[in-house]
């Protein structure tokens, strides 16, 4: 499969025994994507994702065979953990915007220089938040978790520890992984994702049912797996043939220009981010007034809920949106923002079809009681369906809007109607029209992604965005 064009032919040359890159190239005209380039560029993405899903469902089950306090400990650092993922993700997006647009444009020095800068303040913010976590770590854990079982305490200080020293790691690995998909490279993030699952899997069966290891068993494969990546990633970006090949990164310094373009991406999708998980959170708080029942029926739709969104999710990682914004093409920008609308829509219905047939089997597979059972079967179907119609327009155009520079807007919306569609109505449907769990559920699907389909799509079709694209070519 032929890759898609870049900043014109790069040519490499020989000189004293070290390659140095000749900068005169030709830009193309326009920016075309055939739809086997596309394809060859997010169904890497939805592999990766459901590897990634898949393995760590395993990864749970063996974790569950160390003891309560071990999954205690574990969910509850991993809620700080996957926080963080989510934090440095969004940063990542913001340099692959930023890259993207100057590959739009054909600028492959600036491109370059971009990817440095998004690398450099990915591994000192880094720094800078896992010396916070260490630091402060009593603090997070008791204003966080508050009074917990002694056992689980000490289950979770233990993992704590050895968990934390892996946020540089997993910063650098989605800073470089956002570069690949820039690159239209997925294939290499889809293989060292699955590499790296495949040993945190690998470790804790050994560290766990070898060596008999409790938490640490599990912890260890985690820090060990996020090194590799990120070492492995980063040997790739080194290379000269890559496109976006990062060299002198131990040389550069900050550009204030390129980070302030970075952040203007990053920071809204970060604070949308911190804001999704503490709804979360307090959805999570709601219910756990409700049945136990219904406590164990959300637990299991969380788990099957994740499957039914990772293929649109997927597909929204891709950076076709920013290179045709920095090319300054608003049909084409267009163009691919429909084709990707399309493919999102066709993924998310043969995967839910898929799964809305094996809700029940699945089910089976959970030693729960028949009212939890029922509550989870209603909650999944639901969930399921309102992915298919619901969450594509909800969490697809916006991309499109946070390439053209429209990011702030795309935040304030999604906070506004996470707090009003999904918490408010919420509580009201669940706990004062005593709905319970279902209406919970029902204000997420229905309510908080109708209330985001119609004000990012009313935004991308009035257009707007498009007075951007002539500003971001030019830039």
């Amino acid at each position: 499969m032929p890759r898609p064009p870049f900043c014109g032919t790069m040519i490499l040359e020989k000189k004293r025994g070290r390659i140095v890159e000749n900068q005169k190239t030709i830009p193309p005209k326009e920016i075309d994507f055939t739809n086997g380039q596309l394809w060859a560029l997010v169904l890497p993405l939805v592999i990766e994702q459901l590897l990634s899903i898949t393995v760590g469902l395993v990864d749970s089950l063996m974790v569950a065979s160390v003891g309560e306090a071990a999954v205690s400990a574990v969910s509850l650092v991993d809620s700080i953990s996957n926080l963080m993922i989510n934090i440095f993700a969004a940063l990542a997006t913001g340099g692959a915007v930023v890259t993207g647009r100057y590959m739009g444009r054909r600028q492959a020095d600036d491109a370059r220089a971009s990817g440095r800068q998004l690398l450099w303040m990915m591994f000192w913010v880094s720094l800078v938040v896992t010396g916070c976590m260490y630091l402060f770590k009593g603090f997070w854990l008791k204003v966080l978790f508050g009074a917990i079982e002694p056992d689980v305490a000490a289950a979770t200080d233990t993992y704590y520890r050895i968990v934390m020293a892996s946020i540089p790691f997993m910063a650098l690995y989605s800073g470089g992984a956002a570069l690949f998909r820039t690159m239209h490279r997925s294939k290499i993030t889809m293989k060292i994702s699955l590499f790296m699952n495949i040993l945190n899997v690998v470790g804790n069966a050994l560290l766990i049912f070898g060596f008999g290891m409790g938490v640490e068993g599990v912890a260890y494969p985690t820090l060990v797996s996020r090194m590799a990546a990120a070492g492995i990633i980063l040997g790739l970006l080194l290379r000269p043939d890559q496109d976006l090949h990062i060299r002198g990164l131990l040389r550069t310094r900050p550009d204030r220009q390129a980070m302030r373009d970075i952040l203007a991406v990053g920071v809204p999708g970060g604070v949308e981010n911190i804001m999704f998980h503490f709804g979360r959170l307090v959805i999570t708080s709601i219910i756990s007034g409700m049945s136990t029942a219904a406590i164990v029926a959300n637990a299991i739709g969380n788990t099957l809920g994740v499957f039914h969104i990772f293929a649109a999710q997927s597909i929204g990682l891709g950076t076709v949106a920013s290179q045709c914004v920095g090319a300054g093409s608003a049909a084409k920008t267009r163009l691919y923002t429909r084709k990707l609308m399309k493919a999102m829509f066709m993924a998310q219905a043969g995967v839910n079809l898929a799964l809305a047939l094996a809700t029940p089997a699945l089910l089976a597979l959970y030693n729960v009681s028949a009212e939890a059972t029922r509550l989870a079967l209603i909650v999944s179907l639901l969930h399921g369906a309102f992915s298919v119609i619901l969450y594509p327009p909800a969490f697809g155009y916006c991309n499109t809007l946070r390439a053209a520079g429209d990011a702030r807007y795309v935040m304030v919306v999604s906070s506004a109607t996470m707090w009003l569609g999904r918490i408010l109505a919420g509580y009201l449907l669940g706990v004062s029209f005593g709905f319970g769990i279902v209406g919970v559920w029902m204000a997420q699907a229905v309510l908080d992604w109708g209330l985001r389909s119609v004000f990012f799509v009313s935004r991308y079709r009035k257009g707007g965005w498009e007075k951007n694209l002539a500003a971001q070519a030019k830039a």
